[in-house]
């Protein structure tokens, strides 16, 4: 049986902005802290919501370095180090890990894509190249390209890969995996809406947008699934449902982000392409911030 990388809510932490468009490394500090202090179990740096399509390659293990020493190994830390090229995937992935990185996200090749073949052999070329634990990350709706079951199983078969980031969100496709793969492939949820049902089949956790906004419920939820309590964690994943909708109410990570800065963590705007959320988004999420507490 492989090692599991974490167990509960890992945050896919936002990177801040300066005014000036530079990445804040004291407040992307602070929010560290904020998320070690609230029970995340572990974080996800420079992934989607972290805007890795927009940071340049120093910038991009700067920020990997930066969020390893400060955690400082009190919970794991997981190195977002995707491309669709995969050269540049290995050279990511290698930097991360002499950096200290715990593991690995790797997100399928996008706009280019490839077949299954494809996924299987660029995995393993990497793979093959680091020596730390990769949690493969599949989001169709981004990438334009789904990892199959049967694909997941002969990934799974590599020591070095074990996890997947599911995002599909088709949970008969998560079922499948689960019973082709097994304890040799842990799976965590991609979309916080989807917590509880992949927690019941078997899920290790997730990997989520929410906990930026809410840790806590986010590791509560995941955690009383793992723990056997389905109905409580059924119950948060009710509750919360309206906040894990609006917090895609327009391209993550924008929502997010606006959240944060309404809830007076001013983290900055999003890097263009992406821009910021209309004014009847924008109220919309204010107004379920308010329902949860979170802003007067």
């Amino acid at each position: 049986m492989k090692k599991t990388v974490f167990t509960g809510a890992g945050v896919a932490i936002v990177t801040p902005f300066n005014d000036d468009n530079t990445v804040n490394y004291e407040l992307l500090g602070e929010n560290i802290e904020y998320q070690i202090a609230h029970k995340t179990d572990a974080i996800v740096i420079c992934a989607t919501t972290g805007e890795s399509p927009t940071l340049n390659d120093e910038e991009h293990i700067k920020t990997i370095k930066f969020a390893i020493d400060k955690v400082n190994g009190r919970i794991p830390v997981i190195a977002s180090a995707g491309s669709n090229d995969t050269e540049y995937a290995v050279h990511l992935a290698q930097e991360a890990e002499q950096a200290g990185a715990d593991a690995l996200l790797l997100v399928t090749p996008y706009y280019n894509k490839t077949s299954q073949k494809g996924l299987i052999e660029h995995f393993t070329y990497i793979a093959d190249r680091v020596n730390i634990p990769i949690i493969l990350y599949n989001v169709p709706s981004r990438t334009g390209l789904n990892i199959k079951p049967e694909t997941y199983l002969e990934l799974s078969k590599h020591p070095n890969i074990v996890a997947t980031k599911e995002a599909n969100g088709d949970l008969s496709s998560v079922l499948k995996t689960r019973a082709l793969c097994g304890d040799n492939l842990d799976i965590y949820s991609g979309n916080d809406d989807q917590i509880t049902a992949i927690m019941a089949l078997g899920g290790k956790g997730v990997i989520s947008v929410l906990s930026n906004v809410v840790p806590e419920v986010a590791h509560d939820m995941a955690m009383s699934a793992y723990e056997g309590d389905i109905k409580k964690s059924a119950q948060l994943q009710v509750e919360y449902a309206d906040l894990c909708n609006d917090l895609f109410i327009d391209v993550n990570p924008i929502p997010v982000k606006e959240a944060m800065c309404m809830m007076g963590c001013n983290v900055g705007k999003c890097r263009l392409p992406l821009t910021s959320l209309s004014d009847s988004a924008r109220e919309t999420l204010r107004a379920t911030l308010k329902r949860h507490g979170l802003v007067k």
